[in-house]
């Protein structure tokens, strides 16, 4: 198989798995957000086990990798967790899905040799004005608000727009430092996990889990806070950086359709008006010459 299209497979599997993270979310929602991240970050960590085939020392990474690591994944989470707690989560959601913008457009910046096209541009904004119409279709909001926005500034807005940035520039950067291997992944989430805990230990309540509510959290863990992780870092190893990014749009769709199956609710026209914008969008972006 072709690199490109391994590594479409492969983001398309990181894609997937987000998108369960909505509803799975809805499921644990009484669970505070930052023991439900450390947990299934922890979780996820163990899949690195197996991938390293039980040596450790294949997960060792020099330390500014290791920073890296969880300047991505516990920065990521960290600022969205803010910008939901300080900010409607709507618009909070619509600010933080810039990220895959964020990685069409900063990719030359952050990779050498790499041109931004007319098409790429062009593709990304559509990407983005379909994710935006799937989120306001009701889908990714959280609270008795669902899809509907709310006026006024917030400053949790200023935390959602970091959040976007650290986690595309965090993709981007993972391909400048030194080659490491991709379950090296399992470490990067096992610190952030520690740290969320350590978040949750100081800024939010105890709670005790019920044997449901661990099945959930482990589930989390192995696919939208684990294995998407370490495809999503195979994916742009493999891969273009634009094309992934364009792709990316695809989290929100899936996510919304997720949350309407959850709630028993039939798709609107809207989401599928979204659909096809983010369809076209990737099929545009494919097109694209480097």
């Amino acid at each position: 198989m072709k690199s490109g299209a391994s590594a479409t497979l492969l983001a398309l599997g990181a894609i997937v798995l987000w998108g369960t993270l909505a509803p799975l979310g809805v499921l644990l929602q009484h669970v505070p957000p930052f023991l439900l991240t450390g947990l299934g970050l922890l979780v996820g960590s163990l899949i690195a086990l197996p991938l390293s085939g039980g040596r450790l020392s294949t997960l060792r990474v020099p330390l500014p990798t290791l920073l890296l690591g969880v300047y991505g994944l516990f920065g990521f989470h960290f600022l969205l967790f803010m910008a939901l707690r300080h900010a409607p989560p709507v618009q909070a959601n619509l600010v933080n899905y810039l990220w895959p913008l964020g990685i069409v457009l900063m990719a030359p910046l952050f990779l050498p040799g790499m041109r931004l096209r007319a098409l790429h541009v062009a593709a990304a904004l559509l990407g983005f004005a379909g994710a935006v119409l799937a989120i306001l279709s009701g889908g990714s909001g959280s609270g008795s608000d669902g899809g509907a926005l709310q006026g006024g500034f917030a400053w949790g807005y200023l935390p959602a727009l970091a959040s976007a940035f650290v986690w595309a520039s965090y993709s981007l950067m993972t391909q400048r430092v030194p080659p490491f291997p991709s379950a090296a992944i399992g470490l990067f989430g096992l610190v952030s996990g520690l740290l969320s805990l350590a978040c949750h230990a100081l800024l939010e309540p105890a709670v005790t889990l019920s044997g449901t509510e661990w099945g959930l959290v482990c589930a989390m863990g192995l696919g939208p806070l684990g294995a998407a992780f370490y495809l999503w870092d195979a994916a742009l190893k493999r891969g273009d950086a634009r094309h992934i990014g364009v792709l990316s749009f695809l989290t929100p769709l899936l996510s919304t359709l997720a949350l309407l199956w959850v709630r028993q609710e039939t798709p609107s026209a809207s989401v599928a008006l979204a659909a096809g914008m983010i369809i076209g969008a990737a099929v545009l972006g494919s097109r694209a010459r480097s």
